[in-house]
C-alpha cells in the first residue's frame, strides 16, 4: 500500500438496478435489460427510460428537503448517506473541516423547469417558485450533501458531461493527496430522464429508437445496437487517506490509486476515432497508480450502446492491452445516466474487486465484427482480480480513467 493511493471505505448506490448498494449489485449481476416505457415521457418518438425503482424522496429525506431541490440532488444524497453509514463514519464526531465533498453531474435534469417557464410566459411571475433557480444549480448538490453531512472541507461540482462522476472521484482523490482533507465524499449524480432530455438526444440521434423492446434497447457491443437509454441514478464514495482510515480501524473496501484525464480536442459529442487521447487518459492512470498494463484484469469500460462509442472504445481496449482482460459495460442493464455513470461504474468496479465477480453485459448476442474484446456476458463471471480500471468519456472529448486495486 502506497500514502499515495487513498482507501475507499464507503459506497452508497441509488440506481434503476436497486435504490441501495446490495439491490444494485444484485440487479447488475442479474443482468436483465430494466429500461420500459416512462410515463413523463408520454407522446415523445422515445418514450423508455432506466428509472429507480420504488425511490421515495419524501420519505427518505423529508418534505422539506425535497421541495427546494431537484431530483438529481435528492438521489445524491442519498447516496451520500449511505455511502457515510456503510464507512462507519460519524458526522456529528468527525473533523467536518477536514471533509471534502466533491460530486459530478452532466445535465442536472431540469425536471421542473417546464412549469416554471409557462408560468412566465403566461405572465404569473408570483407563481414562480423561489427556489426555481438554486434548486437546479449543478453546485447545490454538493453544497446540499455538505449541508446534509456538515462536511465542511472543500465543497466542488465537477462537469465534464458522461465523465462527471469519474472525475469528481479522480479530484478528490487529489485533494486528499495534497493533504487538504482527510476524508472525501465524492461521486456522481444526474437525472436526464426529462421530456427535454429524450427529445434533444433523440434529435442528436443518440438514442437507441427500440421502442418495441425497451428491455433489449440498450445492448453494449452488440452488432444491433442503435443508441442509448436514458437513465438516471447517484453513486458516492467515501475515500480517505491510508493513515486516518488506518488510525480509526476502518474497513477498506479498495484503494484509488491511479486517475488519469484527457480531452480529444475533436469533437462536440464524437470520439477521437483513434482514441489516441482516451488511451492517453487509461494509461495515464496506471502511470499514476505506478501500475502497468499486466496489472488489469478486468475493464468496467464506458461501453454507451452507441455504434461510433463502442467500436472506438473497443479498438482503443484492444489496442492498450495485447490481450484484453474480461470486460464489462453496465449501461445494458441500467442505461446511461450521464453525470452519474463514471460514479457508478466506479463503485461497481470497486464491489467486483472485492467480490471477484464480474457483472454481465446485458443484451449482448453477438459481439460486432471486428471487436476482440472478452465481454462478460449472460450470467456473472467469477475472475481472479488485482486490479481493474473503470472508464468515462463524455461529450467534448472529455476522458476520465480510474485505476483501483484490491484492499
Amino acid at each position: 500500500m502506497s500514502e499515495r493511493e487513498v482507501a475507499v471505505t464507503g459506497i452508497g448506490m441509488v440506481t434503476p438496478a436497486g435504490p441501495d448498494r446490495e439491490s444494485t449489485w444484485d440487479g447488475l449481476c442479474a443482468g436483465v435489460g430494466l429500461a420500459a416505457y416512462d410515463e413523463e415521457l408520454a407522446g415523445l418518438p422515445v418514450d423508455f427510460s432506466c428509472k429507480v425503482p420504488g425511490f421515495d424522496a419524501d420519505a427518505l429525506l423529508g418534505k422539506r428537503i425535497t421541495w427546494r431541490n431537484d431530483r438529481f440532488i435528492h438521489l445524491a444524497m442519498v447516496a451520500a448517506r449511505e455511502a457515510v453509514a456503510d464507512a462507519a463514519l460519524d458526522t456529528a464526531a468527525w473533523d467536518a473541516p477536514r471533509v471534502a465533498v466533491v460530486i459530478g453531474v452532466g445535465s442536472n435534469g431540469g425536471d421542473r423547469w417546464p412549469q416554471e417557464y409557462r408560468n412566465l410566459d403566461e405572465g404569473r411571475v408570483g407563481a414562480i417558485s423561489p427556489t426555481a433557480l438554486l434548486r437546479s444549480l449543478p453546485n447545490m448538490v454538493a453544497g446540499e450533501v455538505s449541508t446534509d453531512l456538515r462536511a465542511l472541507g472543500p465543497c466542488l461540482t465537477t462537469s465534464t458531461a458522461c465523465a462527471s462522476g469519474a472525475t469528481a472521484i479522480g479530484t478528490a482523490r487529489d485533494l486528499l493527496r495534497s493533504g487538504a482533507c482527510d476524508i472525501a465524499v465524492a461521486g456522481g449524480t444526474d437525472c436526464p430522464r426529462v421530456p427535454m432530455g429524450s427529445a434533444t438526444f433523440y434529435r442528436m440521434q443518440a438514442l437507441s429508437a427500440r421502442r418495441h423492446d425497451p428491455a433489449g434497447a440498450s445492448r453494449p457491443f452488440d452488432a444491433g445496437r442503435d443508441g442509448f437509454v436514458l437513465s438516471e441514478g447517484a453513486a458516492v464514495l467515501v475515500l480517505e487517506r491510508p493513515g486516518h482510515a488506518r488510525a480509526r480501524g476502518a474497513r477498506v473496501r479498495g484503494y484509488l490509486s491511479g486517475y488519469g484525464a484527457s480531452s480529444d480536442g475533436y469533437h462536440a459529442t464524437r470520439p477521437d476515432p483513434d482514441g489516441t487521447s482516451a488511451r492517453r487518459a487509461m494509461l495515464a492512470a496506471l502511470a499514476d497508480a505506478g501500475a502497468d498494463v499486466p496489472d488489469v484484469h478486468h475493464v468496467n469500460a464506458h461501453g454507451t450502446s452507441t455504434p461510433i462509442n463502442d467500436r472506438v472504445e473497443a479498438e482503443l481496449i484492444r489496442t492498450v492491452f495485447r490481450t484484453p482482460p474480461p470486460v464489462t459495460s453496465l449501461k445494458g442493464v441500467i442505461g446511461h445516466s450521464l453525470g452519474a455513470a463514471g460514479a457508478i461504474d466506479a463503485a461497481a468496479t470497486v464491489m467486483s474487486l472485492e467480490r471477484q465477480l464480474i457483472p454481465p453485459t446485458a443484451n449482448l448476442d453477438r459481439l460486432d465484427d471486428g471487436m476482440e474484446l472478452d465481454v462478460v456476458t449472460k450470467t456473472p463471471r467469477r475472475h481472479r482480480m488485482d486490479g481493474a480500471i473503470s472508464n468515462a468519456f463524455g461529450f467534448g472529448g472529455q476522458n476520465s480513467a480510474l485505476f483501483f486495486r484490491t484492499a
